[in-house]
C-alpha cells in the first residue's frame, strides 16, 4: 500500500482539452479515503451544488474504485486499484466514469489514469533450476538459465541479472535473433564430482524501479560421476576373536570399502581373494553386498590363528578392486561372571574424614579356569575415592581426598569385577556413601564490599539496602545472625546512624542524611553462623547519600548593598555585546542540581540586554539608541536544573551614562509601561472587562425601565429644534399644559451640560410655579420665560427668609417625607446640606403676589416640590431635578387642574446645542 504521505505528493490533476471531460491520475494501490482531486472545483461549481442538482457517479466497471464525496466534491479513492490486475500488458491503464449533473442536464467524462507503481518483484515462473553436468566437461561450456518476469511496466519491468559467487561458474547473458536476452551460466573450472558433489547458486533479476526490487533462483548443479576410483577398504587388516564354540553363520567381521564413485561405479561386492589358501575357503562365507564374514564351518581347536584376504570390486564397465587381510583368533569359552562379597560397610562418612579411611571390605572370586577365571575389579565414582587390592582376591574402598559436602554431598560408587575371558564376564554392583555435615564453611558474602544509595532527606526507618551471606553448611551450621560493627573512627558512629537486623540483614536508618552535611560514611557487617565452634565473616558497607535538589542557588554577585539595587554603569556609545556585568552564583546541591543557567525574567527595555545562559554574562544586545531610557532595571533569574527547578534572582540596575554620577538615582520605578500582560494578567483584565460590561448593561436596563415607568414621559421632548430649545417656549399657555424642553442659558455657575426631568404644575391659583434650590434673581427669570410664564422682568424676585417663619402655615404641606430627596442627593448631602431658600412666584391680573417660606432639611413640614440632583452630577445649586406641583392635597384652596412631566436642558452658556440621542 502507498503511504498517505507519498500518495498526497503523487496525486496530480489535469482537466482534459476537450470540454466535459476531467483527467486525474493517481498511482496504483492508493489507500482508501485519498483524495485524488476535486470534481466541484474543476467543473467550476461550489461543492454543495452537487447535491442540489442531483449529482450522480456512473461507472462502467463491475467494481468501482472511485466515489465523489459530496460535502467537499472531492475525488477519493473508495478501494485500492492494482494495475497489474486491471490493465495487464496495456501501456496505459485508464478507467472511465460519467458524471450527470441536473438543472440544466449537463454530461462530464472523468478518465483516471491508473499509474504504475514498483510492486511486483521480478519472479522466475519454472521456479528452481536444476542442470545436471558431467565431471569431465572442460570448461567453457555454456547452459541457459530461464529469464524472470515483472508484472510492472516501464522502467520498473526491466531486469538485470547477478549471479552468486562460485568459483567453477558465472554469469554471462546470450542474445536471440530477436534481440531478446537471456541468461546463460558458463563454466569457469573443471568439475570433481568427488570433491564436491552438488554446487549451489543463487541467480538473481533486478528490475529498475527506484527502490528496485528483486527476486531470486536457485540454481542447483549437480555433478554427474565417472568410474575414476577404486573401492577403498577401511582398514588394511581385521583381526578378531571366535569362541571354538561359535556355531555356523556367526558374523566374524563386517568389512567396508568406499567408492567415491556414482552409481553402479561405486557398487561394491565382496569376496574372497584368490590369495586365501584353498582349505579355509570352506570355513569362511563372504555377503558379496553387505560384506559381512560368517562362520560357514568349525574353526578348528583353541588358541588358533586363521589367515584369509578379502576382495571388494566396483562395477563400474572397466571394474577397480582392492584387497584387505582377515585374522580369526580361535579362544576358550568363558561362561562364569566374577561374584562380589562385601565385608564392612561405613556410612554416611563425615566430611572432614581423613584421606586413607577404609569404607568397605570386599573380596571376589571366578570358577572359570586360565585367562577366564583371573578377574580384574575396577572403580567408578567420580569422587575422591580407591580401590585397592589387600591380598589375594581382597579389595579395599578407601577414602583418597577431601569430601566437601556443600559441594557433592553423596556419592554413587559403581565397583566392576571383570574376568579375562574372552570376552569378558563382568559383575557389577552399585554402592551409595553419604557425606555427613560438619561446621567446615565461612559466611561468605558476595563481595568484600557494598555499595548503598540513599536519597537525602529520607525519613527515619527508611530501608537502605540488606546484606546477605551465604553459608552452604546445613542446619545450625548454614544458619547466619548479622550484626554491626562499629570499627570504624571516621565521623559519628555507625550505630547511630544506622541498624542493622539481624535475621534479614536488612538495613535501615536511623536518622535522616543531608547531602551537604554528609556525604557517606562506611561501616561493616559481620555475619555468623550458630555452629560449634561459629564461623564469621565481615562485608564493609560503603553507603552514599544521593544529592536532592533542597537548595537554591546563591548569588554571591553582585549583591544588594543596604538593601538597595546593585547598579551597572553602561556607556551610551556601548557596542553590541558590551559586557555590562557577570552574575556568579553557587549551588550547594551536586550534579544536575547544581548545573546553575541564568535567564532574565523582566527588563525595563528587553530588546537591550541579553545574558549568557552557561556563564552568566550580562551584555547589550544591540546598540544603545538615543532614545533609550537613563534608568534601565533587569531581573536576572539563576536556575538550576533539578527535579523540580529551584531559582534566585537578583534585579541590576544599569545606568547609560557616559560619566559616572555622583549620587546614583533610585531604580524602582524604571519598569517598561508597554510589557507584554502575563497569562494571569490577561485573565484579570479580561475578567474585568466582562465584569464592567456586564454592570453597564444591567445600568442601562435600569434606566431604561424607569424612563419607560415614568407616567409623564414624553418621547417627543427630544425632537425639539436647537432654536426652540434656546429662545422658544413650547408648552401651551392654557390650564392644561403640555411637556416642554427648557435650556436655560444663564446660569453662569454650570460646568457641564445636564439634562433634568422636572413636574411642572399650576397652584391654586392656576398661575403659580414652585421651585426649591439655590438660585439668583437671573437664574429665575430666565427660568419662568422659559416654562412659558408671562411675567414682567420686574415680577421675578428672591428673597432670604433664613429665620422667618410668619408665613409657615400659607406653605403647601409634604405628604412624606421620605421622598423628598433622591439617593444620590442623600449620599451626597451627608445630612449637612440644608436648603435654605424658596419662593412661590405668583403672577396675575393685579400685579405679583410674593411669599418666602424657608425650607431646611430639618423642617417638619416642606412645601410639596422636589429638588434633586441626577445620578454622579454632585451636590451644587446648578444640578437639581425641579419638581413644580401642587402641595398637599388636604391644604385649603381650589385642586390643581393637572401636573406635567417636563424635561428641560441646563447648559452652560456659549455651548452649542445639541439634539438628544
Amino acid at each position: 500500500m502507498v503511504g498517505w504521505g507519498v500518495a498526497v505528493l503523487c496525486l496530480w490533476v489535469s482537466c482534459g482539452a476537450a470540454a466535459g471531460q476531467l483527467e486525474y491520475s493517481v498511482p496504483e494501490e492508493t489507500e482508501r479515503g485519498v483524495a485524488v482531486g476535486n470534481v466541484a472545483a474543476d467543473l467550476r461549481l461550489p461543492a454543495a451544488a452537487l447535491s442540489s442538482r442531483n449529482f450522480r457517479f456512473l461507472s462502467s466497471h463491475r467494481e468501482l474504485y472511485f466515489r465523489v464525496d459530496l460535502a467537499s466534491g472531492n475525488l477519493v479513492v473508495r478501494e485500492p486499484a492494482d494495475r497489474e490486475r486491471l490493465c495487464r500488458g496495456k501501456a496505459a491503464c485508464v478507467l472511465t466514469y460519467d458524471v450527470v449533473l441536473e438543472d440544466p442536464l449537463e454530461l462530464h467524462k472523468i478518465r483516471v489514469h491508473v499509474l504504475d507503481t514498483n510492486d511486483n518483484s521480478p519472479l522466475f515462473p519454472a521456479g528452481d533450476v536444476q542442470l545436471h553436468i558431467p565431471e569431465f566437461l572442460t570448461p567453457g561450456a555454456r547452459f541457459t538459465l530461464p529469464n524472470a518476469q515483472d508484472d510492472d511496466e516501464g522502467s520498473n519491468g526491466i531486469l538485470s541479472y547477478s549471479l552468486s559467487p562460485s568459483q567453477h561458474f558465472r554469469l554471462d547473458m546470450g542474445s536471440r535473433v530477436d534481440g531478446s536476452e537471456y541468461p546463460e551460466l558458463v563454466l569457469e573450472k573443471a568439475l570433481d564430482r568427488e570433491q564436491r558433489a552438488t554446487h549451489l547458486l543463487v541467480l538473481t533479476a533486478r528490475d529498475g524501479g527506484l527502490p528496485a526490487r528483486s527476486g531470486d533462483a536457485q540454481v542447483t548443479i549437480i555433478v554427474v560421476d565417472t568410474n575414476d576410483n577404486a573401492p577403498v577398504f577401511e582398514r588394511s587388516v581385521y583381526r578378531t576373536k571366535v569362541p571354538e564354540t561359535a556355531p555356523n553363520g556367526t558374523v566374524l567381521f563386517r568389512v567396508q570399502a568406499l567408492d567415491p564413485d556414482e552409481g553402479s561405479n561405486g557398487e561394491v561386492r565382496y569376496s574372497l581373494s584368490n590369495s586365501t589358501q584353498a582349505e579355509l575357503r570352506h570355513r569362511f562365507h563372504v555377503h558379496p553386498k553387505s560384506g559381512e564374514v560368517q562362520v560357514a564351518a568349525s574353526l578348528g581347536p583353541p588358541e588358533t590363528l586363521l589367515e584369509a584376504y578379502i576382495e571388494a570390486r566396483d562395477e563400474g564397465v572397466f571394474g577397480l578392486a582392492s584387497t584387505a587381510k582377515l585374522l580369526v583368533e580361535v579362544t576358550d569359552v568363558n561362561d562364569h561372571a566374577p561374584e562380589l562379597d562385601f565385608m564392612t560397610l561405613w556410612n554416611p562418612v563425615p566430611e572432614d574424614a581423613a584421606p586413607g579411611t577404609v569404607i568397605a571390605l570386599f573380596n571376589v572370586k571366578d570358577e572359570d579356569l586360565g585367562s577366564n577365571g583371573r578377574v580384574i575389579c575396577g572403580m567408578s565414582s567420580g569422587g575422591p575415592f580407591q580401590l585397592t587390592a589387600s591380598f589375594d582376591n581382597y579389595y579395599s574402598l578407601l577414602i583418597d581426598g577431601p569430601l566437601d559436602r556443600e559441594r557433592i554431598s553423596e556419592y554413587q560408587v559403581l565397583i566392576t569385577a571383570s574376568d579375562s575371558g574372552s570376552p569378558p564376564l563382568s559383575t557389577r554392583r552399585t554402592i551409595t556413601v553419604s557425606v555427613a555435615d560438619v561446621n567446615d564453611n565461612t559466611p561468605s558474602f558476595p563481595q568484600p564490599q557494598q555499595e548503598l544509595f540513599v536519597a537525602e532527606n529520607n525519613g527515619p526507618g527508611a530501608s537502605l539496602g540488606q546484606v546477605f551471606a551465604q553459608d552452604p553448611d546445613l542446619g545450625k551450621n548454614g544458619l547466619v545472625s548479622y550484626e554491626l560493627l562499629d570499627v570504624i573512627s571516621e565521623g559519628p558512629p555507625a550505630s547511630s546512624l544506622v541498624a542493622v537486623e539481624s535475621s534479614s540483614g536488612a538495613i535501615t536508618a536511623k536518622t535522616s542524611f543531608d547531602f551537604e552535611q554528609l556525604r557517606g560514611f562506611h561501616f561493616q557487617v559481620e555475619g555468623r553462623d550458630s555452629g560449634i565452634p561459629p564461623r564469621s565473616a565481615t562485608v564493609t558497607i560503603n553507603l552514599f547519600v544521593v544529592d536532592r535538589n533542597d537548595n537554591y542557588p546563591v548569588i554571591l554577585f553582585p549583591l544588594p548593598r543596604n538593601g538597595s539595587v546593585p547598579v551597572e554603569i553602561v556607556p551610551r556609545s556601548a557596542r553590541t555585546g558590551h559586557l555590562v556585568t557577570k552574575v556568579v552564583a553557587e549551588d550547594a546541591d551536586s550534579g544536575s542540581n547544581a548545573w546553575l543557567s541564568y535567564h532574565i525574567s523582566r527588563a525595563s527595555d528587553s530588546s537591550l540586554f541579553r545574558i549568557s545562559a552557561n556563564i552568566g554574562e550580562l551584555r547589550t544586545a544591540r546598540l544603545v539608541l538615543p532614545t533609550d531610557a537613563v534608568k534601565q532595571s533587569v531581573v536576572v533569574v539563576v536556575r538550576d536544573h533539578g527535579d523540580p527547578p529551584l531559582s534566585s534572582s537578583v534585579t541590576l540596575g544599569v545606568l547609560l551614562s557616559n560619566s559616572v554620577p555622583q549620587l546614583l538615582p533610585d531604580f524602582e520605578d524604571v519598569w517598561e509601561p508597554g510589557g507584554q500582560l502575563s497569562a494571569q494578567n490577561l485573565y484579570l483584565v479580561i475578567a474585568l472587562a466582562c465584569i464592567s460590561f456586564l454592570f453597564l448593561g444591567c445600568l442601562l436596563f435600569f434606566v431604561c425601565t424607569k424612563l419607560h415607568q415614568s407616567p409623564g414621559c414624553c418621547p417627543q421632548s427630544c425632537c425639539r429644534s436647537t432654536e426652540d430649545l434656546r429662545y422658544g417656549r413650547k408648552m401651551v399657555s392654557n390650564p392644561y399644559m403640555t411637556s416642554a424642553t427648557v435650556d436655560v442659558t444663564t446660569v453662569e455657575r454650570l460646568s457641564q451640560t445636564y439634562l433634568y426631568r422636572a413636574s411642572l404644575g399650576l397652584g391654586s391659583d392656576n398661575n403659580s410655579l414652585l421651585l426649591r434650590g439655590e438660585y439668583n434673581a437671573a437664574d429665575l427669570r430666565n427660568l419662568a420665560t422659559g416654562v412659558g410664564l408671562n411675567l414682567p422682568i420686574s415680577c421675578i424676585q428672591i428673597r432670604n427668609r433664613k429665620g422667618d417663619h410668619a408665613n409657615v402655615n400659607a406653605m403647601p404641606r409634604q405628604p412624606n417625607p421620605d421622598w423628598r430627596y433622591s439617593a444620590s442627593l442623600r449620599a451626597g448631602m451627608h445630612s449637612s446640606v440644608h436648603l435654605e431658600e424658596a419662593g412661590i412666584l405668583r403672577a396675575g391680573p393685579g400685579g405679583p403676589d410674593q411669599q418666602w417660606p424657608t425650607v431646611s432639611s430639618a423642617t417638619p413640614e416642606p412645601e410639596a416640590g422636589e429638588v434633586s440632583p441626577p445620578v454622579g452630577a454632585g451636590v451644587n445649586s446648578n444640578s437639581w431635578t425641579f419638581k413644580y406641583g401642587p402641595g398637599n392635597p388636604k391644604q385649603s384652596g381650589p385642586e390643581p387642574k393637572k401636573q406635567t412631566q417636563v424635561s428641560f436642558l441646563l447648559r452652560r452658556k456659549g455651548e452649542a446645542s445639541q439634539p438628544r440621542q
